[in-house]
This record gives C-alpha cells, sequence and structure tokens, in this order.
C-alpha cells in the first residue's frame, strides 16, 4: 500500500474504480510520494486514523456514499490535509460545492498523468508552507504554553517579568531544569522595545573558555589555529536587541572578566582585533546553579553576579504549580495529536489523578515528553495511566545492567535517572564523574 519517498509528500486516494486508484497510484509513486489507497469512506478514515497524509485526491461519487460527507468526516479527523476533489464533468457545480464544504480545489476526470501530478505538487508545496508556518506559530505557543498559569507564584513571577520587560535592566532567571527559563527569557525579550531586533542564545556549558570568547564577541582570520575565516560574534548579532546567556553558572571563570567589561562598558574587542568596539544589548541570563555558593566557593565572580542581577526571577517549579499540571498536560496533548495524527483526545479519570499526583523533577520538559510519547503510543481515545510510565516502583521497567540493551541506551538511561533524582546540573555531573560540558552535550544528544 505505501512506498517511502524523498519528496515528503503522503498522498490518500479515496475511489470505488480500482482501475482509477491503480492509475493514479503508479502515477504519483512515479514521482517518488508515498501512497495509500481505500475505496470506501470507511477505509478513508481508518487510514487517517493510523496515518498522516499531507494529500488527498477524493472522488465526489463512491458508490452509495456521499463525498461531500467523506469529505465533512475527513476535516474533522485530519484538519490539517489539504484535499482535492475528483469528479466527472456533470458533476463540476458539486465540486464547486465541496470547495466551500472545505476541498482545496478540483480535478475533472479523465485528466492525464501529468495533470495529476501538476495537482499534487501545487497542494504539497502549499502544505509544506502551510507547516512550515504551523512550525513558527507552535514555537511561539509552546512559549505561551510554559507561561500560561493558574498558579499565584507563577502569576506574581510573570507580572514582574512584564514590568520589568520594556526596561533595560538586566535579569537573571532561576529555576530547576526544565521549568522554562529559556522561554521566559524570549517572552521578556517580544515584551520589550527591542522585540524587532535578534534575540541571541549562548549555551555556556558547551563551549570551552577559548571557544566561548570567539563565540560571544567573534574573532579575525588568521588569530588562533582554525580561525580560517572572520565571525562577528554573538554580541555584534545582538547589537539592539537581547543576548540570552543560557546555564551562565557555568560560564568559564578565565572570560568572566571580558564579561563583566562588556556589560559595565558595552565594549569589547574580536580576538585577534585591537580595534575596541560597542554594540547595545540588553544581558538575559539564566541558571539552575546557587551562583551565591558559587562566589563563596571562588568559581563565579562576585562583581559579575552583581551586573547579572539586578532584576531576579525565580520560576516555581512544576511541582509547585499544582494547578497548571493538567492544563499544560492538556495544551500539550493537543499540540501533539495535531502533529502527529494520533487518535488520543483527553486523559480517564485514572491518568489525571497520575498527573497531578507525580512530583515531576524534570519540571514541564518532563511533562511535554510524558505526553509526547503517550500520544503517540495510546491507540485510543483517552490516555490511560499504563500510557504514561510515571511513578513506576523503583526497577520496575526500568533497564538493568546485563539486560539485553545498547550501551548507548544504558547510558540514556542511567543520565536520565541520575538527573531526575538530582537538585541541579552540576550535582548530575558530579555523580556521573563527568564535567557540566559533557553531561549538556548528553542532554542535547539524547534529548533529556
Amino acid at each position: 500500500m505505501e512506498q517511502s519517498t524523498d519528496l515528503g509528500g503522503r498522498i490518500l486516494l479515496v475511489d470505488d474504480e480500482a482501475a482509477i486508484l491503480r492509475t493514479f497510484r503508479y502515477c504519483l509513486e512515479d514521482r517518488g510520494y508515498t501512497v495509500a489507497t481505500a475505496s470506501s469512506g470507511a477505509q478513508a478514515e481508518s487510514l487517517l486514523q493510523r496515518q498522516v497524509f499531507d494529500l488527498c485526491f477524493l472522488d465526489l461519487r463512491l458508490g452509495d456514499e456521499n463525498g461531500l460527507d467523506v469529505l465533512a468526516q475527513m476535516l474533522v479527523v485530519a484538519p490539517w490535509m489539504r484535499v482535492v476533489i475528483v469528479t466527472a464533468h456533470s458533476a463540476v457545480d458539486t465540486a464547486v460545492d465541496a470547495i466551500q464544504a472545505g476541498a482545496v480545489d478540483y480535478l475533472v476526470k479523465p485528466c492525464s498523468p501529468e495533470q495529476l501530478r501538476l495537482a499534487a505538487a501545487k497542494q504539497l508545496e502549499a502544505r509544506h508552507m502551510a507547516a512550515r508556518l504551523e512550525a513558527l506559530e507552535d514555537e511561539v505557543k509552546k512559549r505561551r504554553d510554559v507561561l500560561n498559569s493558574n498558579s499565584p507564584a507563577m502569576m506574581a513571577v510573570l507580572e514582574t517579568a512584564r514590568q520589568v520587560a520594556d526596561t533595560d535592566a538586566n535579569i537573571l532567571i532561576l529555576g530547576e531544569s526544565g521549568t522554562g527559563k529559556g522561554e521566559l527569557a524570549h517572552a521578556i525579550h517580544s515584551w520589550s522595545r527591542r522585540a524587532k531586533k535578534a534575540f541571541v542564545t549562548i549555551n555556556c556549558p558547551s563551549l570551552s573558555a577559548d571557544l566561548m570568547e570567539s563565540e560571544l564577541f567573534g574573532h579575525n582570520r588568521g588569530s588562533f589555529t582554525g580561525a580560517t575565516e572572520s565571525t562577528l560574534g554573538r554580541v555584534s548579532q545582538a547589537d539592539g536587541g537581547t543576548l540570552f546567556l543560557d546555564e551562565i553558572g557555568d560560564f568559564p571563570l578565565a572570560l568572566q572578566p571580558k564579561l563583566l567589561r562588556f556589560i559595565q562598558d558595552k565594549e569589547y574587542e574580536r580576538i585577534g582585533d585591537p580595534v575596541t568596539r560597542r554594540a547595545d544589548v540588553r544581558i538575559l541570563a539564566a541558571t539552575n546553579l546557587n551562583l551565591e555558593d558559587m562566589v563563596r566557593e571562588g568559581r563565579f565572580r562576585e562583581d559579575l553576579l552583581y551586573r547579572l542581577n539586578v532584576i531576579t526571577l525565580h520560576l516555581p517549579p512544576l511541582r509547585e504549580r499544582p494547578e497548571d499540571i493538567l492544563a499544560l498536560a492538556e495544551r500539550f496533548l493537543a499540540q501533539f495529536v495535531k502533529n502527529y495524527g494520533r487518535p488520543a483526545r483527553g486523559f480517564s479519570d485514572a491518568a489525571a489523578s497520575a498527573l497531578k499526583a507525580y512530583r515531576w523533577p524534570g519540571n514541564v520538559r518532563e511533562l511535554r515528553n510524558v505526553i509526547e510519547r503517550a500520544s503517540i503510543i495510546c491507540p485510543q481515545a483517552l490516555i490511560e495511566v499504563s500510557h504514561l510510565g510515571i511513578g513506576e516502583p523503583t526497577g520496575g521497567n526500568l533497564p538493568r545492567v546485563g539486560d539485553a540493551m545498547s550501551l548507548e541506551d544504558l547510558e540514556k538511561a542511567h543520565i536520565a535517572g541520575v538527573l531526575a533524582a538530582s537538585p541541579t546540573l552540576e550535582q548530575a555531573a558530579r555523580t556521573l564523574g563527568i564535567d557540566a560540558s559533557t553531561l549538556y552535550r548528553k542532554r542535547k544528544q539524547y534529548g533529556l
């Protein structure tokens, strides 16, 4: 029934004439599209429940079925899918009715292979453009989802953030891993008068001191081994906008004086270039570490901390936002059901209770991951506790040394468990016996 494709076009053909299905299918598969066929509305609905399609060619006459009724059901099950009505000359008026009912175009048969391919290419391009727009909108919505709240503690943080967003005060965002610090930083930028300028992020644990300096301030070609091209640096890219220093607690100690100087004077030099430059940049920083403890231990400069935390925002962990857990879960579920075309539409009472009772050590990020997995594996309308995979007794379904699994899977499971049990990323790194930058890269690698 199906064939893989490099073009990314997934097409459903619905017609009660086997010859038409066969001809259309061969014609489209010849262009590399993935094609599935159905001879009735019921078969089509069954396929739509199990697979995601970008485009459907729907015959207006399906035996005793009315194609308009099938169209209406399709638009409920797969509202993103573009539907082209296929009709005979005598039914063009009805095809126009179908367009008014939600179809995007109609095709009169008999049609040539080239007409069919052109119609498919046109609609798939439109679908791909819509998907790109949806992805951008989803990214914005994802941030809103994390920040929308009925929790008094969270609402107080958001109110303060809105009040200070339109100033140029530096802001330090504190909170456990997964609480939404990056999303809040994006929101502050969008609420500020710098919103039309760039929002630039540097992930501090991911680079050594030398690479961090180059990434931050830029370098001239030939200034060090491997510097084959000159780079502007993130500070220059953020000029007029916002620079977000994510996981600032892992910023290299040796480079902190240069960052402090830039924050104070807005001046810097690129590596290998003596020219002093200026950039108008607003600084936002975030960490899940205790910077005051790090100052006492000599691992973070006190004067830099004072410059960063003109305004400090503490994001509460999800376990302290019980009013938000189900609302967030429902928003995430709606998003993933749309993305994956899965049948789940809600949570059973038992699953809802489990979500509210769980401690969420990974916070909103963990909740999002749990709902994504559940939305994929749930074959029915209501997600049950068994689909969530949370709150199992220790050792119940966890991998054990000697299990038939790869080292990579074992490492991923072990890192996930240590992260869930550790109050900070730094503590997790110490437990694992690796530095924080290595743990940061492994979290990215495994999607933790």
